[in-house]
């Protein structure tokens, strides 16, 4: 091979390629970012109901809620999110949702939320 730095011919079809690639990778980031808060949506709501029906249940009160928050952030020390007012957070985003649920009728599943409305929880 020569020692000078050989020049590289490139098809004409390859700019739109790379563009083609390019779009095709940002789209896929968003989907990914997208489905990551609609499963942090999911699990919020999931927190929410245990806490609501434990409340209910089992008559908790705020001191087991401190309790849970200090050993989520101690098990999952690196994950934001799991403070005593966005735990408050969580359970209130179950009862409104509970609210609206009996008005609409009965769902199995959480519905699809607007992830931007959504910034109490979310942003903390």
């Amino acid at each position: 091979m020569n020692s000078k730095t050989s020049t590289l011919t490139v098809p004409e079809s390859y700019p739109a390629l790379l563009q083609d690639i390019k779009v095709r990778i940002r789209e896929s980031q968003i989907k990914a970012a997208l489905s990551v808060n609609q499963e942090l949506v999911r699990l919020y709501w999931w927190i929410g109901k245990e806490i609501v029906m434990r409340q209910s249940r089992e008559k908790w009160g705020s001191q087991v809620i401190e309790r849970l928050c200090k050993d989520l952030q101690t098990s999952f020390p690196g994950i934001k999110g799991f403070s005593r007012s966005n735990i408050f957070y969580m359970r209130g985003f179950y009862s409104s949702y509970e609210i609206v649920q009996q008005a609409a009728g009965q769902l199995e599943s959480p519905p699809e939320f607007c992830l931007d409305c959504l910034g109490g929880i979310m942003s903390s």
